[in-house]
């Protein structure tokens, strides 16, 4: 029988608590846990309570006359709960008066609405959602969309938001990468049969590889490049650089939008434009009109991360229904991928010429290398057509 660690509950041989910090917050987590996650033993609530000193863990479904949380509930204005809804705020909007309380519900996604649906105190609450800054590294679990997280990354995404110090919490993360490439080397070199596929056969590709190749006709890929200001100068990223193509039939599409805002010493260097550039660009009206124009029913954006989009949001643009490449391709190489670039590299991928200015050039030209690597793996494994029986 294996010897289990008593404060993660690994195995011992797989125990990630040497790798897990002590990171100090001034808001105050506490998790409800419903008890199917608990015996899940790659769940990560448990992970992200032992670094956080500043957290409570409760187990259960139904939290009628709990204490704690009827407490909580007393004071709503200092409290929230992380769970997406119509009137959840944004990070944006919560920062304004950040909660001293955040309660964040873990399990999959029907377990966790049943937790809240189960408990009224919690529907009088206010939420907070948000969209992540990248793909979920939680390769060793499904998740059922691209913009869904682990529990400790959606924790560390949100206190560093809140707190303003996303790398002190990203070093929550250590124990978590740790875990996820454990389980996966395990995995890789175990002998006897898995109890439990990874990933799918050679005939079930993951859903994102399918979804490229048979999305492919109507993907238009997307790269843009932003304003972005010192975080202590709290002014929002404003959208300056917008690129896109359609890999299809190879329209593409360029636009420099003239900054709102003062142009950050930065920017011109990140983005690799000239600032009389930047400052000659197209009023945003204009050039977002354009790309509207661009753009044709039934659309899907493919992006390597959501910035792009989240820009796009902040203008009031109508974003369609997104690919998240990054995801797919991480899942095809089983593998972090680091930047679109360094993607190409790992897909043995062919990079075409670049067609539009700066580093936004370059990237939409990587990201287009990716998409048709990744369209010819998705094609590839496609099922064989089923022969028609003789009648």
């Amino acid at each position: 029988m294996r010897s289990l660690c008593l404060r993660c509950l690994r195995p011992q041989t797989t125990c990630y608590c040497a790798r897990v910090p002590q990171v100090d917050s001034r808001t105050r987590v506490v998790f409800l846990q419903h008890p199917r996650e608990r015996r899940v033993a790659i769940g990560t609530a448990r992970m992200a309570h032992l670094a956080l000193p500043n957290s409570e863990l409760y187990v259960g479904v139904d939290f009628t006359g709990h204490s704690r949380l009827e407490q909580l509930a007393a004071h709503p204005e200092r409290v929230a709960v992380l769970f997406p809804g119509e009137e959840a705020l944004s990070l944006e909007e919560a920062r304004e008066q950040p909660p001293e309380t955040l309660i964040v519900v873990d399990g999959t996604w029907p377990l966790a609405r049943k937790v809240v649906k189960t408990n009224p105190l919690l529907a009088g609450l206010p939420r907070i959602g948000f969209v992540p800054r990248r793909p979920s590294n939680y390769r060793i679990r499904a998740e059922p969309a691209e913009h869904c997280v682990s529990t400790i990354e959606a924790v560390v995404e949100v206190l560093g938001a809140l707190e303003g110090n996303q790398a002190h919490f990203d070093t929550m993360l250590r124990a978590f990468d740790f875990m996820v490439d454990t389980q996966l080397d395990r995995q890789a070199t175990r002998a006897d049969p898995p109890r439990k596929r990874l990933y799918k056969s050679a005939w079930q590709p993951p859903l994102e590889l399918r979804t490229i190749a048979e999305r492919f006709p109507n993907l238009v890929l997307l790269y843009a490049e932003a304003n972005a200001h010192p975080a202590e100068q709290e002014l929002p990223s404003e959208l300056v650089h917008l690129v896109a193509m359609r890999p299809a039939t190879g329209e593409r599409f360029e636009v420099v939008l003239a900054p709102r805002q003062p142009l950050a010493r930065s920017t011109s260097l990140h983005v690799e434009l000239p600032p009389e550039a930047l400052l000659a660009g197209e009023p945003v009206e204009a050039g977002l009109a354009r790309f509207q124009a661009f753009l044709r029913p039934g659309d899907k954006l493919a992006v390597w991360t959501t910035f792009a989009l989240d820009l796009l949001r902040r203008d009031g643009f109508p974003v369609p229904e997104a690919v998240n490449v990054r995801l797919a391709c991480a899942r095809a190489l089983k593998q972090k991928t680091g930047g679109v670039e360094q993607a190409v590299e790992l897909l043995g991928a062919r990079l075409p010429e670049q067609w539009a200015q700066g580093r936004a050039g370059r990237r939409i030209a990587a990201l287009e290398a990716v998409v048709r690597g990744l369209d010819e793996r998705g094609r590839a494994t496609q099922p064989p057509p089923r022969q028609r029986m003789a009648s």
